[in-house]
């Protein structure tokens, strides 16, 4: 993926969201022809030149201080997702020479996840590659074992697999979700030449997924809550919350679970007993 197009096009979209009455803007007058504020509107609410910020927002400038990113970020009125995402494109950090290492999930992760016996948790990776999961995970989200190392991925199975719009209810919300998640990691590792094929992947095979992506939503993994539609329990909401792993940054433990005493509650109780074991062992993984 081209940094300056996603920073461009990243731009683009977001000033087109701006309400010119919201910020004050109509009164530079003219013609409208497209939606949001101008590019010399965005330029004096950050409290820079019309020159600059164009550069900037072709991806042509260079050296842009922490100062003018954090000025237009304001302007264009960015969440803490989206300024992390900005700065990664306009400040990358220094592109590797080396090819990332597979990454591995480590043995205290390993024990912890299959200490969860009684919640659905999976280890998540780079490009939203599913890394290790525990038995109630497979149970309630996917046959992991049954799918080839490649296709363990949240955003394969969410556009690709024909069963993810039975198992979520809220599919298009969970589409959204998995989307800007995908595009979080993106500004992270822009030059990842397999995250530009999963992603060059997924627009020829899905029209959702090139809709979405276009966009241009940010919003890193944190906590929430999902209704699922299980074939055998019905439907039950879960939360979830995002634990980042220490000593790695791009991996991510996913953990569900359910207020005591809830049917939800009552239905991972469930859960767990059709299970053989008290935790599956993830196969080992070679996913760079």
């Amino acid at each position: 993926m081209d940094r300056a197009r996603q920073l461009s096009e990243f731009l683009k979209t977001r000033r087109a969201r701006l309400s010119p009455d919201a910020v004050g803007a109509n009164g530079f007058g003219g013609q409208r022809r497209v939606p949001g504020l101008r590019r010399e509107e965005l330029a004096l609410l950050a409290g820079v030149s019309v020159d600059y910020y164009t550069r900037l927002e072709q991806g042509r400038a260079r050296n842009v201080s922490s100062e003018v990113l954090s000025a237009v970020a304001d302007a264009l009125g960015l969440d803490a997702d989206e300024r992390a995402y900005l700065n990664n494109l306009a400040k990358p950090a220094a592109a590797r020479r080396r090819p990332a290492r597979p990454q591995k999930v480590g043995l205290e992760l390993r024990q912890a996840l299959e200490a969860l016996v009684t919640v659905p948790a999976y280890i998540i990776g780079r490009r939203l590659d599913v890394l290790a999961w525990n038995e109630l995970a497979r149970l309630l989200v996917a046959d992991f074992p049954a799918l080839p190392t490649a296709e363990r991925n949240m955003a394969r199975l969410v556009f690709l697999d024909e069963t993810a719009k039975d198992l979520y209810p809220d599919w298009q919300t969970k589409a959204r979700d998995t989307v800007s998640n995908l595009r979080f990691d993106a500004g992270r590792h822009p030059d990842d030449p397999e995250l530009a094929a999963l992603v060059g992947d997924l627009s020829l095979r899905s029209a959702d997924f090139r809709r979405l992506w276009a966009d241009h939503a940010v919003h890193g993994k944190t906590r929430g809550r999902k209704r699922f539609a299980h074939p055998l329990l019905g439907e039950l909401a879960l939360d979830y919350v995002a634990m980042r792993a220490p000593d790695d940054p791009d991996m991510t433990m996913m953990i569900y679970s359910a207020p005591s005493g809830s049917e939800a509650a009552a239905s991972l109780h469930l859960l767990a007993s059709f299970t053989t074991t008290p935790a599956a062992e993830p196969e080992p993984q070679e996913i760079t």
